[in-house]
């Protein structure tokens, strides 16, 4: 798992350490048994490689249809 982490550094990758431990962010190194995430609030988080279950490549959000006011105020 370490090898393939350090594969995934720049990467925004999606991590499932088991019930709701779940972390979204960007690899910035791994170190000893210690996988640096960055977040998207900036925050740095430190996970223990042996305690995670599932990685994958976080999806770019999806862009949902949806109400847009301002379209209604050049209308008028």
């Amino acid at each position: 798992m370490r090898e393939f982490l350090s594969k995934m550094i720049g990467r925004k990758i999606d991590i499932y350490c088991g019930g709701s431990s779940s972390l979204r962010g960007e690899v910035v190194k791994v170190e000893g048994g210690v996988l640096h995430v960055r977040d998207e609030e900036d925050q740095m988080c430190f996970v223990a490689i042996e305690k995670i279950i599932v990685v994958w490549e976080a999806r770019e959000e999806e862009k949902r249809a949806g109400f847009v006011s301002g379209l209604l105020n050049n209308n008028r």
